[in-house]
């Protein structure tokens, strides 16, 4: 399973923390020892809020909530000696509370405040409309954790019609919109509800032959994990025409290739998209860049001429080509390698996404 990522720095929402009186005594509250994996979860968010200076959501603090214990305990300990909080400390410590709240499964190794950051983006993948520093992070596949390689950031709006949908329901709406008297679905058209379905169709794993027809409508965001191999190598493929040097570069991809027969159906590929996404070059803006590669999957000739390149190689030769164009340095982004156990380390998929009951 790869991983496609670049440099990226996170433009979150700062939330205002009102200071909230509530006439509780500061004093320092111990958590028993008996007490639930719930509350121990809670009671540490609290401490972690008190000692970086935060005040936690209104809602958690009443007189029985382990996050306000902690949030005391805290406070008395730390008192002013609190570390600096910056944007991305407060999105991460608002994620947790979220995901402890609903019982979730937050994998705390890996998604950290740094990852969080490499999040960013300034446009939602779905709707394409300016995120000004607003946005949700949240998973891209309903039935996992918060882990790392399944959060995405996007607008509010598309991510309250997304909702529980995964890549087979939402491919279904995107039809279903397409060819009936109703334009829109929860707020989403046929194009928005496909791209919903190519998202969450990277972190599932599918038969080789339908991962190879789905059309590239919106690229891997930053730092997504891409279970089906000629999926990244589409990616990969698709990203080497937003920078200069493409041609060499394809040219160099070509000759990884082993037959004749699979040479020239790449060539046919090629050929197909490169005109589609010409005016790539007069484009200064890098989600502009970003659309018109995308776009360019929606035309009938670029999906005929890939389906017949990819469906001429298997899950593991896709994989091999695409490792061994990160070796030769061919990617424009970072290609991360992930064994089957470690890229869904965290993701709780035999609890549907639940914490364990404890």
């Amino acid at each position: 399973m790869a991983q496609i990522s670049s440099p990226a720095t996170l433009a979150a929402t700062s939330t205002t923390h009102a200071q909230i009186e509530l006439g509780l005594e500061a004093a320092a509250v111990r958590q028993p020892a008996e007490a639930s994996a719930h509350s121990r979860l809670g009671y540490e968010l609290g401490w972690d809020f008190a000692h970086h200076g935060l005040t936690p959501p209104i809602e958690h603090l009443f007189n029985a909530s382990p996050l306000l214990q902690g949030w005391q305990a805290g406070r008395a300990t730390f008192g002013a000696r609190t570390l600096k909080a910056s944007r991305q400390v407060s999105l991460w410590l608002h994620l947790r509370t979220h995901a402890w709240a609903r019982g979730r499964q937050f994998e705390a190794m890996q998604l950290t405040p740094n990852y969080l950051q490499q999040l960013d983006s300034t446009h939602c993948p779905i709707l394409r409309s300016p995120l000004d520093g607003q946005g949700s992070i949240d998973r891209v596949r309903d039935d996992a954790g918060y882990a790392a390689g399944n959060l995405v950031l996007m607008s509010t709006a598309a991510n309250r019609a997304k909702a529980r949908h995964s890549h087979a329901s939402a491919a279904e709406l995107a039809q279903s919109v397409s060819q009936g008297p109703i334009q829109k679905i929860a707020g989403l058209g046929p194009q928005e509800w496909q791209r919903v379905a190519v998202l969450c169709s990277f972190v599932t794993e599918l038969p080789h032959e339908d991962a190879a027809q789905i059309p590239l409508s919106v690229l891997p965001p930053n730092r997504l994990r891409l279970f089906n191999p000629i999926q990244a190598l589409q990616a990969l493929l698709t990203r080497q025409l937003a920078t200069p040097g493409w041609s060499q570069r394809l040219s160099r991809l070509e000759a990884l290739l082993t037959s004749q027969e699979s040479k020239a159906d790449f060539n046919r590929f090629v050929m197909a998209l490169v005109p589609r996404v010409l005016k790539v070059d007069a484009l200064e803006q890098p989600h502009e860049i970003r659309w018109a590669l995308e776009d360019a999957w929606g035309d009938a000739l670029v999906m005929k001429r890939w389906t017949r390149f990819a469906l001429g190689l298997t899950a593991e030769q896709a994989e091999n080509l695409v490792q061994r164009a990160a070796a030769k340095r061919l990617s424009p982004v970072h290609v991360q390698k992930h064994g089957s156990e470690m890229a869904t380390e965290g993701w709780a998929l035999s609890r549907r996404g639940y914490r364990a009951a404890s």
